[in-house]
């Protein structure tokens, strides 16, 4: 099937497409979320297997699971700091450490890690919020279990025993959905934060266990606020490619 997309105009919409970092309340149709995963399993797939489970958080559903995120946020975020107190009560209750993915919580490989504290650092200081400022740290990574005010919030679950295949036939399927809703005028916002609490997704949802948290995406109208215009560095071709 020939295509009329210009290669020029898809690398400018491709360039375009940002991370959306505060979202209006407005709802998304239903019909509209469906269809943006009927676009995402356009991608390719290992054996066309499609490894990976959606579960759409909406409503009710996704205010319960958003308000459980935030309660065992509360229950860490100080034990980060230093608090001695804090970190006893975390030890003795077990409340609000991390039931899944534990590599969410783990430091960067020291060659990545330059990069992560890079867009850290530009991102913060874009928004006006000083490094020492553990409070507004603090209430910024929040924002992660509000979902950035998103009405949408879309869990994405693999295969276990499909291990990095898995992962990758999911990465392709999001990364399709999430130009689809660009091509819509709707943001979206790749979630590591909220795979700590995997629990917290099943106790709303279905899921078989043959499945684990992966990641969330976060999914609604970009709303006009400042940090949506913050633009993260890309990496020139010649930091990825290997030619000899």
């Amino acid at each position: 099937m020939s295509s009329s997309i210009k290669p020029g105009e898809l690398s400018e919409f491709l360039a375009s497409r940002r991370s959306t970092r505060d979202f209006l309340p407005d709802l998304i149709p239903r019909e509209v979320i469906d269809q943006l995963i009927r676009d995402g399993l356009t991608s390719p797939s290992w054996s066309n297997t499609r490894p990976f489970v959606v579960c759409v958080a909406v409503g009710d559903k996704r205010d319960r699971i958003s308000t459980e995120f935030l309660k065992r946020w509360d229950a860490v975020k100080d034990v980060r700091g230093g608090s001695k107190w804090k970190l006893f009560k975390l030890l003795f209750t077990r409340y609000g450490l991390p039931t899944s993915n534990w590599l969410v919580i783990k430091p960067y490989p020291s060659d990545l890690l330059p990069r992560s504290q890079k867009v850290g650092k530009q991102l913060y200081e874009f928004v006006g919020i000083n490094r020492k400022d553990k409070r507004a740290r603090d209430d910024a990574w929040a924002r992660n279990y509000e979902f950035f005010g998103a009405p949408v919030e879309l869990f994405i679950f693999t295969h276990k025993n499909l291990g990095k295949f898995a992962a990758s036939d999911a990465g392709l399927f999001m990364q399709n959905l999430i130009l689809s809703a660009h091509a819509r005028g709707l943001g979206t916002c790749a979630q590591g934060a909220v795979a700590t609490w995997e629990d917290v997704v099943r106790s709303e949802f279905n899921v078989p266990r043959q499945y684990k948290l992966l990641c969330g995406l976060a999914l609604g109208h970009p709303a006009k606020s400042k940090i949506n215009s913050f633009q993260a560095e890309r990496l020139r071709v010649n930091q990825i490619s290997i030619d000899e």
